[in-house]
């Protein structure tokens, strides 16, 4: 019976060497995956303005300005509003070259290109009365554009007022409220 304990201890030594041997040998259980983040959204589908779109939210306002900063005789400011003009129209046409079949750079450079080329004349000489003739050959040229493109519905005039509550259109006050 002594000679128990010591072959059962051989035993349970080799039975721990077998053991640790084929742990080894077999892989570790893999962690858990990590828990995943739920997948993004898809993207929302991009709205396609449509001219009417483009011309309410890009010329319309630029317009009401230009006339606005003319009759308080802003200058810079006119200026500036009809480099946003022309600048708002070649962005339409890149976006939308065609409406209804008519390619839209050309028919805005037909109603809009000598108005637009006056206007800056007007401006660089600071002459208020040519601005204003100016500005109504511009005015007619969009209505022009509306009724050739079956909207003449659309009737563009001259500002009575602003709709710009938060911007200044008479000259001679800097953003500080100091004088130039």
């Amino acid at each position: 019976m002594h000679h128990h304990p010591a072959l059962i201890a051989a035993l349970a030594a080799a039975a721990l060497v077998a053991a640790a041997s084929t742990l080894s040998a077999q892989p570790a259980p893999a962690a858990p995956p990590a828990p995943q983040a739920p997948a993004p959204p898809p993207p929302a589908a991009a709205y396609p303005m449509t001219l009417g779109d483009m011309m309410n939210t890009l010329v319309q306002p630029r317009h009401a300005k230009l006339g606005l900063a003319g009759q308080a005789q802003n200058w810079p400011l006119a200026g500036y509003a009809v480099i946003e003009i022309r600048q708002a129209f070649a962005g339409i046409a890149k976006a939308l070259p065609k409406f209804r079949g008519y390619p839209v750079g050309e028919l805005a450079d037909a109603a809009l290109g000598q108005p637009l080329n006056a206007l800056q004349d007007a401006i660089r000489l600071q002459d208020p009365k040519k601005f204003a003739v100016a500005y109504g050959q511009l005015t007619q040229g969009c209505n022009a554009c509306h009724a050739a493109l079956f909207h003449p519905f659309v009737v563009i005039k001259a500002p009575d007022a602003s709709a710009f509550p938060n911007q200044k259109f008479s000259p001679g006050q800097e953003p500080d409220g100091k004088q130039p």
